[in-house]
């Protein structure tokens, strides 16, 4: 049986074991990116352990316990028992981040539990090209925003540099002030993972790209390949002083980014609704959905499996 103790928090040494598995299994879902979960390891409390040639993630937010479905071969014993340490540690809804192909084979394995949508957590998804083109009058407002910013604003576009480094962390630094990230705990955790991701940039294999206005760093996009045909953009950040800055930086990553992959994945908007709708005006391609399983629906189906 899978127990507590099989899980160690996960730290940079991990990078390499996640690696071998994403070679085979690469994720689809942002939050399955070792990036992501070293950045934010203070906030969700990432743990993982490897069992039977599987890899196992387990979180710990807020006080509550989550597991995910294993990454590996699909084996039906092992998720019973994982089932079974969710139940018995986890909180109310201690199953999730399931995709639709983990989906597909739990509602096969196990028709009676009931899998809901978790649309808070679905990621965005768009095609390169089109968030490099912005062609077609579905995209003429962002395009006439960015035309502005363009007209008004002579900048140029770097890339992080051993030089630059302290300029971007030092702007990090103006947009906490600028959003009173101290006031907000989870702007706070965001602020405390783009400095871990910026202090480690060149070990994770992060790109990023930087505007620079009137000599100044005014705003950095930071993203990686997440898997063959798509890049994962972590965060992005652009000055208040610039409007337009935000439809400039996301222009200008998609150029690069095209070159390298196919699509782009801009992550969740966690239910935050002007996120939320920004995110949808650069029309998805298509989403990432997920979903999750309560405690008592898997309880209810492992005694009727057992």
């Amino acid at each position: 049986m899978i127990a507590l103790d099989n899980f160690h928090r996960i730290a940079l040494e991990d990078q390499e074991l996640f690696q071998n598995y994403y070679q085979r299994y690469p994720p689809v879902h942002s939050d399955y990116v070792f990036t992501n979960m070293i950045s934010w390891l203070a906030y969700a409390q990432y743990h993982v352990a490897e069992v039977n040639k599987h890899l196992l993630i387990m979180t710990k937010i807020k006080g509550n316990t989550r597991f995910r479905p294993p990454i590996g071969k699909p084996d039906k014993t092992l998720m019973l028992d994982l089932f079974q340490l969710a139940i018995d540690e986890g909180c109310k809804d201690p199953f999730g981040l399931i995709d639709n192909q983990s989906k597909t084979w739990i509602t096969k394995q196990f028709p009676q539990l009931p899998l809901y949508s978790h649309r808070d957590f679905f990621d965005y998804v768009y095609r390169a090209e089109d968030l490099a083109e912005l062609s077609g009058g579905e995209y003429g407002k962002i395009r006439n925003r960015l035309n502005k910013f363009v007209r008004n604003y002579a900048y140029t576009t770097e890339d992080v540099t051993e030089v630059n480094f302290e300029e971007i962390k030092e702007f990090l630094q103006r947009w906490c002030l600028w959003r009173d990230c101290e006031s907000n705990p989870f702007l706070e955790h965001e602020h405390q993972a783009i400095l871990y991701a910026m202090d480690h940039f060149f070990d994770l294999g992060l790109s990023n790209i930087c505007i620079r206005i009137h000599d100044q760093i005014e705003a950095f996009a930071v993203f990686e390949q997440m898997n063959p045909d798509t890049c994962v953009v972590h965060f992005e950040k652009g000055s208040p002083d610039y409007d337009g800055i935000y439809k400039a930086i996301n222009w200008e990553t998609a150029k690069q980014i095209r070159a390298k992959a196919f699509y782009i994945n801009r992550e969740s908007d966690m239910g935050e609704p002007g996120l939320r709708k920004a995110k949808l005006s650069y029309r998805p391609h298509h989403m990432i959905e997920v979903y999750h399983a309560l405690k008592n629906d898997i309880a209810g189906q492992l005694s009727h499996t057992l």
